[in-house]
């Protein structure tokens, strides 16, 4: 690490610690040749994750729009804040377990309906009818069917 103050290519750790909720490390660091000190901060390096839409359009993922489908699709059900969160949670989990630059919508929609599909019958149908894009009621009432058959 080069010295901030003077520029010498060789500087020492002298102490490490976590910081950030032990997201990132923070570094005490000597300088040999100026005998200043200074911080640094090492953190894991992120792969930025495009979302293929089903237009092949691509955009930056985004966990708010999970949390927000869920949400919406859970709205006056039994299922808990808690319930909600850990889905999405394990939806993103898997999203970037692909260790993928890019990964379909499809994909994720289809993680989040079988998320939802173990937690509540009315979410799962509610989240379906968007993400498949049900054009009438006929489609509505083969996935209902589907569901009920299951149970």
């Amino acid at each position: 690490m080069k010295c901030p103050f003077c520029g010498a290519d060789d500087t020492r750790v002298i102490d490490s610690r976590p910081a950030d909720e032990n997201t990132s490390i923070r570094r005490r660091r000597h300088c040999d040749q100026c005998n200043k000190r200074f911080t640094t901060y090492e953190k894991v390096e992120a792969i930025p994750l495009m979302v293929v839409k089903k237009d092949d359009k691509r955009q930056a993922y985004d966990r708010f729009k999970i949390e927000q489908g869920v949400l919406r699709s859970c709205y006056k059900t039994k299922v808990t804040a808690e319930q909600m969160g850990q889905l999405v949670d394990s939806v993103e989990a898997e999203v970037f377990k692909q260790e993928s630059k890019e990964i379909s919508s499809n994909y994720i929609g289809e993680l989040v309906m079988n998320g939802l599909k173990e937690l509540d019958a009315v979410a799962y149908v509610r989240f379906a009818s968007i993400y498949r894009e049900f054009k009438d009621v006929d489609t509505f009432l083969e996935e209902i069917k589907k569901v009920i058959d299951k149970k």
